[in-house]
């Protein structure tokens, strides 16, 4: 009797061997891919609603640190953190801008999460280094000219600026050159370059020009400042004059490499 041809031993071989090996693969594999899937969106719900929907991450505390003049309470309600709002739905940006546009005092602001639920806002507030009147009260300026603040009394160590720059005369050309604001703006320059003890002393930043700024001390004596220029050499320059002439009514500066000093 013939054999079995070549086809029906490889139809033989098919139906021992059990269904093709794609098959057998392909389900479990399936199988596990629609389980991760499901997990995935699980776990991404489950965040979701730890984030957005449930107490254990709102906002419940805003410390506040910082402030010198300002309260606690003043940047709070500067600031309007949403107590009770989920922490990741914060905007802290918001916050800031907030914060100093209502708030000129605030030269910078840092707001950030403390998980789980805090909003903390440390601030750095402005420090006047020069005071201009304004009719019955004083506005603060910054070492930047920034005026921030208006205040009934000049806070103590915080000389006053003192325009007397006139329309005419020589003044008047430096005056049409430079204008007022300028004027000012140098003023502050040196009133920020002042050494400490002398920036205590001070009563009065004098403005005649551009290139005449003369400062008042407490005491009645005086420096011939000069223009702004050169703020820092001036400085080294009247600390040590002012202890080689320490009985000197009058120091000179103006040209720090050629200093004077007269008077006793």
């Amino acid at each position: 009797m013939a054999g079995p041809t070549t086809r029906e031993r490889g139809e033989r071989q098919q139906e021992s061997s059990g269904p093709p090996l794609v098959g057998r693969i392909g389900r479990p594999r399936l199988r596990t891919i629609v389980v991760l899937a499901v997990a995935v969106v699980l776990v991404a719900a489950g965040s979701l609603w730890v984030l957005y929907g449930s107490s254990w991450l709102r906002v419940e505390r805003v410390p506040v640190s910082g402030t010198r003049v300002l309260t606690p309470g003043e940047v709070r309600d500067a600031a309007a953190v949403p107590v009770g709002a989920p922490m990741v739905s914060v905007d802290t940006g918001a916050i800031a801008a907030r914060m100093r546009r209502k708030l000129p005092r605030i030269d910078t602001v840092d707001v950030s999460r403390s998980w789980p639920h805090g909003i903390e806002l440390k601030v750095t507030e402005r420090t006047p280094v020069l005071l201009v009147r304004k009719g019955g009260d004083f506005d603060e300026v910054d070492h930047r000219g920034v005026r921030f603040a208006t205040v009934a009394q000049a806070p103590p160590g915080i000389p006053q600026l003192r325009m007397s720059v006139s329309a005419r005369g020589p003044a008047a050309a430096s005056l049409r050159r430079f204008g007022t604001g300028r004027l000012v703006r140098e003023a502050v320059r040196v009133a920020g370059e002042l050494p400490g003890p002398v920036r205590t002393l001070t009563r009065t930043v004098q403005v005649r020009s551009y290139d005449d700024i003369e400062l008042e001390l407490a005491d009645g004596r005086t420096v011939a400042w000069g223009s702004a220029e050169n703020g820092r050499a001036k400085a080294r320059t009247l600390t040590a004059l002012m202890k080689a002439a320490s009985g000197a009514r009058h120091f000179d500066v103006s040209a720090p490499t050629a200093p004077a000093s007269s008077g006793s």
